[in-house]
């Protein structure tokens, strides 16, 4: 464990310089409150939290992080994502691809910059609103490999989506 202590704030020090937080593959259930208080003067840009074993983020990071541009949350356990990830204004690129989303979190649609949206390898069944999905900066929303089911499927095809929606080919279930 002691050796996980020194790797995350090792880490920080290191983001402190380029303001890229890498905090991957450190056995993480949550983002220690130490984290937060390394960090608390530096602006970070990046913040990289794939490979751990995250079951939630909680609404801290979203108001401490709040001008991140780039997170990468894949290969964790999480289902959901805080409503005040809306706060996050300058994020362009979101990852939480491989983790046990079924649903897909409709914050992602209030990020104002949010251009790329990684969801894939999730067990995304449903979209979770009921509007119309709109964004004015997304370009691409990666859905493949999710048992989407039908209903989300021809939600997807109506709407009049902006971005590029990739999505794996319905597999027939053989009856």
């Amino acid at each position: 464990m002691a050796h996980l202590v020194v790797k995350v704030i090792e880490r920080c020090e290191n983001a402190k310089e380029d303001a890229q937080l890498d905090l991957s593959q450190c056995e993480l259930m949550q983002i220690p409150d130490a984290v937060y208080h390394l960090m608390r003067n530096t602006e970070l840009q990046t913040c990289n939290l794939s490979g751990n074993v995250l079951k939630k983020v909680t609404p801290k990071f979203a108001l401490k992080f709040s001008v991140i541009t780039d997170l990468n949350l894949s290969h964790n356990q999480l289902s959901r994502l805080p409503d005040e990830f809306a706060n996050l204004n300058a994020l362009t690129a979101l990852n939480i691809s491989s983790n046990s989303f079924i649903v897909l979190p409709q914050v992602v649609f209030k990020l104002p910059k949010l251009a790329t949206l990684d969801a894939k390898n999730n067990a995304i069944l449903e979209i979770d609103t009921e509007e119309a999905v709109t964004s004015d900066c997304l370009s691409l929303v990666d859905l493949r490999n999710n048992p989407l089911s039908r209903n989300c499927r021809r939600k997807l095809k109506n709407f009049e989506t902006s971005f590029r929606l990739e999505i794996s080919d319905e597999v027939e279930e053989d009856w």
